[in-house]
């Protein structure tokens, strides 16, 4: 089957599935490109992150990139590992989280984080820290209570500081945006 490239912004994405990305860190209030360089990696292969983030809170702060996967190849896989061993901290997220309470949201990164792709034995994880920081632990992308967007770990002392309801409304947002007939989401940032 083949993706729908969608223009959102100004940008054409690859996919839907990216496009409905950029409406969640819009939501959230991050800065983001997409797209914005690409890399050679040490085995002269190129490497193309989707988006970079600016001045992420938190764990994994500052500038962070971010890779859509709706599946995962073992090309794919050599890319990531490759690109994320060096000084390029890299997020890997699969499809938008589902679900109407944080509970749900949890769940669903934590089983991606901890098992990654079905069909693909092994790393790299979506919402996983190790492509980030090295460290094997689920990672959840949300809204901090300071109104800024932070990957919180999978621990309840540090999802003390996320806005649960935030989080929920702009994940909410991202699967609601429609692309269908030259739609264009009107995406603010959300603050409940």
């Amino acid at each position: 089957m083949k993706v729908i490239e969608t223009e959102y912004k100004g940008y054409l994405f690859r996919s839907r599935l990216e496009a409905r990305w950029a409406v969640f860190f819009d939501a959230c209030g991050v800065r983001w490109e997409y797209e914005p360089e690409g890399y050679v990696l040490n085995n002269g292969q190129c490497y193309l992150p989707d988006f970079l983030l600016h001045d992420v809170d938190g764990r994994a702060g500052g500038d962070l990139h971010v890779e859509v996967k709706g599946k995962m190849t073992k090309d794919d896989a050599a890319k990531i590992n490759q690109f994320s061993q060096g000084k390029h901290p890299l997020l890997v997220v699969p499809g938008i989280p589902d679900g109407d309470g944080i509970g749900d949201i949890e769940s669903y990164c934590r089983e991606w984080g901890r098992y990654g792709f079905p069909s693909f034995g092994g790393g790299p994880y979506p919402f996983n820290f190790q492509t980030i920081d090295g460290d094997y632990y689920v990672a959840h992308p949300s809204i901090n209570k300071q109104g800024k967007f932070e990957l919180f770990g999978d621990d309840s002392s540090y999802t003390m500081d996320r806005d649960d309801a935030s989080t929920v409304q702009a994940f909410k947002l991202a699967r609601q945006a429609r692309f269908e007939y030259g739609q264009t989401p009107r995406v603010r940032k959300v603050r409940v």
